[in-house]
């Protein structure tokens, strides 16, 4: 194994609290506060419809069984029941999770995600961490117990929270990712400055406390590395951690449904789960301006969600009253602009760090992701990779197709449906956009006509309004 010596204040003191309160069965806490919940059913309303909590229902009514594994437990029948390909495999050796027990250099914990559903598991331990998607209230967390004389029963845990809700995930529960200098028994010893979870941190800034298997083309990452000593600057050796590093040197890898810790698989990771993140905040915020708009005195204690839609905005415009309104009639606008602008901004792939490529996986995720997904009729898909100057070949995220994006709010979707169309017809070259190529604009445009029905039918309506 290679070693990094580098210099920081350690925080070993702040990282084990935080992992006793993420991992105590005893603590509990109201997720939202009492009016949030009010709006947003977090906790109560009605039943679920994530992946897990449906295959739950299949369990139940018998039309679904897992086969329970001497070495893995349920984990190989539990990824293929929720579609998880084993391909999406990534590892991380740093103790920053509840399974911290069970993970180290030796023992890493595998993480399995697709664009729904994400696995944790580790060898030997006692229960299995998902975290699942609900259309509606955003990121659901269960375990579910390795017990092979008791059926599966997925159980709720709200206490993931305490990890999973605040600045990092937008302050709403969401899923998360960490780089964190380790040592080489899998000690956090502290968290790598200015990285952010999502496609928009250098690749300079991640993978600290994770394996990294394929080639990150010319870019420096911190994958596969042990901070050895929190005092010392001195690097011991000249360090290559985009080479492919034979993991079975480290630890017995046949323990593991792959071999291996996909460069692509992370990189693809770490896109979705800040996407997610945004498109949960963007459903809380809408949801919230409403219930703001329904108790204002020009909303007169009922949502109307037409005489909320933002669709009346100029382009770009958050800010400004309309005749007649009163300021509490407009902030509920702009509070969903506001939040519709950071979701665009992120799906459209503005300020993405650039890879140095070409970069190439270890495994066959790069293939099975690609695969999936609508594509248009001359074979266009937004989950087409390009892997050299960036993650994907068109600029805008595959999740534009997810359930939770569909299940947004009408205003919110009628504001992101007018912005896009203004972004990608060419009307908006300011900002952030102004470095957007046509030929990217063309080619989203074309690919969302063709395998997003409800853009198209938006985008057929709003021409003949236009029209009269």
């Amino acid at each position: 194994m290679k070693f990094l010596r580098i210099s920081f204040r350690s925080q070993m003191s702040a990282f084990a609290l935080l992992a006793a309160l993420c991992t105590s069965p005893a603590f509990s806490q109201e997720v939202l506060g009492e009016y949030e919940e009010q709006i947003i059913h977090y906790e109560t309303g009605n039943p679920l419809r994530d992946p897990v909590a449906q295959l739950q229902g299949k369990l139940d009514s018998g039309v679904a069984n897992l086969k329970f594994d001497a070495e893995r437990g349920f984990l190989p029948d539990l990824l293929r029941a929720l579609r998880v390909p084993t391909s999406s495999q990534t590892l991380v050796f740093s103790k920053t999770s509840s399974q911290r027990a069970h993970t180290s250099p030796h023992t890493p914990r595998a993480l399995y995600f697709n664009d729904e559903v994400s696995v944790g598991w580790a060898p030997g331990t006692e229960v299995i961490d998902l975290a699942a998607i609900d259309p509606e209230r955003g990121t659901i967390f269960y375990t579910l117990e390795q017990r092979s004389n008791a059926p599966p029963r997925f159980a709720r845990r709200n206490d993931c929270l305490q990890c999973h809700f605040g600045p990092k995930t937008i302050n709403v529960p969401g899923w998360l990712v960490r780089s964190v200098y380790t040592d080489s028994s899998g000690k956090p010893l502290g968290n790598v400055e200015g990285f952010v979870g999502g496609h928009n941190s250098p690749i300079e800034t991640r993978w600290a406390g994770w394996y990294v298997t394929g080639n990150a083309g010319e870019a420096r990452h911190l994958g596969n590395l042990f901070a050895k000593d929190v005092n010392s600057i001195e690097p011991s050796v000249s360090i290559t951690p985009s080479d492919l590093i034979e993991l079975e040197r480290g630890f017995d890898t046949r323990r593991y449904l792959s071999t291996g810790s996909d460069v692509v698989a992370l990189l693809v990771l770490e896109h979705e789960l800040r996407m997610q993140n945004l498109i949960t905040y963007a459903s809380y915020e809408t949801r919230y301006a409403l219930a703001e708009w329904a108790q204002s005195e020009w909303g007169r204690g009922a949502v109307d969600l037409q005489l909320c839609s933002v669709t009346s905005l100029e382009p770009g415009e958050t800010r400004g009253e309309p005749a007649g309104a009163s300021i509490h009639s407009d902030w509920p606008r702009q509070r969903i602009a506001l939040a519709g602008e950071m979701l665009l901004e992120y799906m459209l792939f503005r300020n993405e760090a650039p890879l140095r490529g070409p970069v190439r996986g270890s495994s066959d995720f790069t293939t099975q992701f690609q695969v999936a997904g609508p594509r248009t009729p001359d074979g266009r898909s937004l989950r087409e990779l390009d892997l050299h100057t960036h993650l994907f070949k068109y600029p805008c995220s595959f999740l534009i197709y997810s359930p939770a994006f569909d299940a947004l709010p009408r205003p919110m979707k009628e504001y992101l449906w007018q912005r896009l169309a203004q972004i990608l017809r060419g009307q908006e070259r300011t900002g952030i956009y102004a470095s957007m190529s046509n030929e990217d604009r063309r080619n989203i445009l074309e690919i969302l006509l063709e395998t997003k029905p409800e853009f198209a039918e938006w985008s057929n309506e709003n021409r003949r309004k236009q029209s009269y």
